[in-house]
């Protein structure tokens, strides 16, 4: 099978599933999702997706349907099925299915999973970045699938020929963005936003971080505004779709692209990481 989906143990060409209209995702967006990458059938970090998943649900009072356990055989079963093994691997759990009202459906959430091909970037080719202001609300924390800002901001950067919207707030503080992590380097000294309600702590954000320790690079997990964006050595963005890039332009200027060194290993880093665990 080339694209699947599964819903409540259903499970087809993604192209022929269907859900029930009174599923709150269709009302409300009310769910949480994670997803990564899978190379050769091997899913990349899942334990960590998947404690992802499950404090987004609990922080949202979801009630998961499966185990931690029990979801981990179901994506493994389901990635066994597809004609290729470099995968990106997507699941949801929403509130439920009832009648449109805001109180909350009552009873277990239900489970969506999707799996379409996918390759993970070198990260070698530089990328180009906007910002644009952060209007998201403050559970940026939990992987909710609200997510019309970062759709909109994602729209913005496609049509600048973009490939990331970094998102910014009020005095210019820079969050993340539309659906990556983004950290700077200056001074040999790697800089990343806290992991507060104003940003989603990602995987390969945590990676990245092992990364710099491993390597005897220091970071600081400290707010930096635009202007040190512009200013930055490199720009480094991450995510589990695309692990770690770097950007050498934003809003048509050019930016990052001074700290090659540096870069350099950690993009080895991370990408030797990924290969070993999927072999």
């Amino acid at each position: 099978m080339e694209r699947l989906g599964y819903y409540n143990g259903t499970y087809g060409p993604l192209e022929e599933m269907t859900v029930p209209m009174n599923d709150r995702a269709s009302w409300f967006g009310d769910g949480v999702y994670d997803a990564g990458p899978c190379r050769n059938y091997k899913i990349f970090a899942l334990d960590e997706h998947i404690d992802r998943l499950f404090r987004s649900a609990a922080a949202l009072q979801i009630q998961m349907p499966v185990s931690k356990r029990e979801l981990k055989d179901i994506l493994q079963t389901l990635v066994e099925k597809m004609d290729d093994g470099d995968l990106f691997v997507y699941y949801q759990v929403t509130r439920g299915t009832g009648l449109r009202k805001h109180v909350f459906t009552q009873g277990n959430g239900n489970l969506w999973i999707t799996l379409t091909p996918a390759k993970i970037s070198d990260g070698r080719e530089p990328i180009r970045l906007i910002t644009t202001k952060d209007t998201r609300f403050f559970h940026c924390n939990i992987k909710t699938i609200n997510l019309i800002p970062s759709v909109m901001a994602s729209q913005k950067a496609a049509e600048a020929g973009c490939s990331e919207a970094v998102f910014y707030r009020p005095g210019g503080r820079v969050t993340e963005c539309a659906h990556s992590n983004v950290h700077i380097l200056k001074g040999d000294i790697l800089y990343t936003a806290p992991a507060d309600e104003l940003i989603l702590p990602g995987i390969a954000r945590a990676h990245l971080l092992v990364a710099c320790r491993e390597l005897g690079i220091p970071f600081r997990e400290e707010a930096f505004d635009l202007e040190a964006l512009f200013d930055a050595d490199e720009i480094i963005v991450t995510s589990s779709s695309k692990l770690c890039l770097h950007a050498c332009e934003i809003d048509g200027a050019a930016a990052g692209m001074k700290d090659e060194r540096h870069y350099e290993m950690l993009r080895s880093y991370l990408v030797q990481e990924f290969m070993r665990a999927t072999e």
